[in-house]
């Protein structure tokens, strides 16, 4: 049986995603690299695979599943150990763990694209308060979420795995302060420590800020 294919980028938070969830799965992926900027996403090939025209989107020897929140829980549900710990069977905390995937969905990854969009695709010059401010209204709330060291409790789960894809890119834009977000702060610390965190998500991360700032002075500087 041949790898599950991944499609994807490496600045997009939702794949990354995925990647972290198959590294905690020890799940080896065939990467596909599709360039947004370039429009690979829109190519009549992909679009057949998924009609939403989304990254990421999995190839599991003729299964397609696309959403990353959908992905993640396939992965687990069909590779993970019973009742992984990344998915727990309990009815409570499983709850807490779908709550912090769409918690990532609805305000993190939408936060940070509804900032970030304009200036990466439509040439936008500005960027304004109330969205950043937006970004930090959310810092509070996922800050004030965790109770524990992870977001379901005191153990790692997918909505750990999903929500730190969003907020390592939001971070590398808009640094998080410790002092004011604890709890946030010592979060992503525990995350950091994974053995395979720099290369499947800091990285993509830097690569997403960079392109970002590089994108603003470019479009500031033809609006001139």
């Amino acid at each position: 049986m041949s790898n599950i294919k991944l499609y994807t980028a490496k600045l997009s938070p939702p794949g990354r995603a995925v990647e972290l969830t198959a590294k905690a799965l020890g799940l080896k992926l065939d990467i596909i690299p599709i360039n947004l900027i370039a429009g690979d996403h829109l190519k009549e090939e992909f679009v057949k695979m998924n009609p939403q025209h989304t990254i990421p989107l999995i190839d599991d020897n003729g299964t397609i599943v696309y959403e990353s929140h959908a992905i993640i829980v396939y992965l687990v549900t069909k590779y993970g150990k019973p009742n992984d710990p990344l998915y727990p069977e309990d009815v409570v905390t499983r709850s807490k763990v779908n709550g912090g995937l769409h918690f990532e969905s609805g305000v993190l990854f939408a936060r940070m694209r509804f900032y970030m969009e304009p200036i990466l695709y439509y040439g936008s010059t500005e960027t304004p308060q109330e969205k950043i401010d937006n970004v930090f209204r959310a810092y509070q709330l996922l800050n004030d979420t965790l109770t524990g060291d992870y977001i379901a409790g005191n153990q790692m789960t997918l909505a750990d795995l999903s929500c730190i894809s969003s907020i390592a890119s939001i971070h590398e834009i808009f640094p998080i302060d410790s002092g004011k977000y604890p709890q946030l702060a010592g979060w992503v610390k525990r995350l950091e420590k994974l053995p395979y965190y720099k290369e499947t998500n800091l990285e993509g991360a830097q690569e997403l800020a960079e392109l970002y700032r590089t994108k603003l002075a470019e479009n500031r500087s033809k609006a001139k």
